[in-house]
């Protein structure tokens, strides 16, 4: 039989001072509630119990068993209230990851605006560059961006993320503005290295050809803020995110180049487990994202760094 089931109806017993009354709190028989303490018994080996037509009275072994079935029943009682209330509170931690130049750019303030109308939640982000497996890691929720690998978990497409070839003014200055694919080809390039998605440094000519870029990298790194910084500066020419080098183009600090071409467009996405059984901080914070970056896209900003 059921362990805790047994444990309930053995403590009922004692409360309620005999099995009959256990058996109507539980809608039992008699006899299956006598069933339930007997083979509690029979799986100790000790008697909790001594059992007459009118009592029942605790055996000393019964006694303290009854103290700590009291103690596990409300234990119990406790989880699944907690696990209730998530359903229909939205509190606890809530653990997320994103790529590291996006979640720093991007992530903060979307989050301040969450935790201020949730004062309940608390949360802990996880910035890598790397791919990290939501469900052993025990998070809540990805931030990824480009090509989604093939799982079981349900992603939530946030907003589109187009990549720009650009470069500063000193630099078109100093080396001219590329007109052509083969200018391109022979400018140095700022190369991000842990680029997941296939299709890096890609580009399609008006006439609908792709053509790979694939000129002499200056700078390689793995962190795209270092290679914004570089490209400010004047070393060569970026490819990467508009979330990244968007603002710095709106600003006129970088110029995009070859905009009658095309380049690749990957999407954002939320990436989280099954829907079935969400919890509600989850879920509000998927619909808070949501409405966060469909505002931003109807600014027409919407990688751009928040104002």
């Amino acid at each position: 039989m059921d362990r805790l089931t047994g444990m309930a109806v053995f403590v009922a017993a004692i409360e309620e001072g005999s099995l009959v009354g256990a058996a109507r709190r539980f809608g039992l028989s008699q006899s299956m509630a006598g069933k339930h303490v007997s083979a509690i018994e029979e799986q100790l080996q000790v008697r909790l119990l001594q059992r007459s037509t009118r009592t029942l009275n605790l055996t000393e072994a019964g006694t303290a068993y009854y103290l700590r079935c009291k103690q596990i029943l409300e234990t119990v009682e406790d989880a699944n209230n907690e696990a209730q209330q998530a359903q229909t509170t939205v509190r606890g931690t809530l653990r997320i990851t994103a790529p590291t130049t996006f979640g720093a750019m991007h992530l903060g303030p979307v989050i301040a605006s969450f935790l201020e109308t949730y004062p309940d939640v608390s949360v802990e982000t996880l910035l890598s560059d790397h791919y990290i497996d939501v469900i052993e890691k025990g998070l809540d929720l990805a931030i990824r961006i480009g090509n989604l690998q093939d799982s079981d978990l349900i992603a939530k497409r946030l907003a589109p993320c187009k990549m720009v070839y650009c470069a500063a003014p000193s630099y078109l200055k100093r080396f001219g503005i590329p007109r052509t694919i083969e200018d391109l080809q022979h400018a140095p390039r700022l190369a991000f290295t842990d680029a997941i998605s296939p299709g890096d440094w890609n580009i399609t000519d008006p006439g609908g050809q792709t053509h790979v870029i694939s000129g002499v990298v200056r700078l390689a790194a793995n962190n795209m803020q270092m290679l914004l910084a570089s490209a400010l500066a004047g070393a060569g020419i970026a490819y990467g995110p508009d979330f990244v080098f968007g603002a710095s183009i709106a600003s006129g600090a970088l110029h995009s180049v070859l905009d009658d071409h095309k380049t690749a467009e990957l999407a954002i996405h939320a990436v989280y487990p099954t829907k079935r059984h969400a919890s509600l901080k989850l879920r509000r914070f998927v619909e808070h994202l949501n409405a966060q970056f469909g505002k931003n896209q109807a600014r027409g900003a919407a990688l751009k760094t928040q104002e």
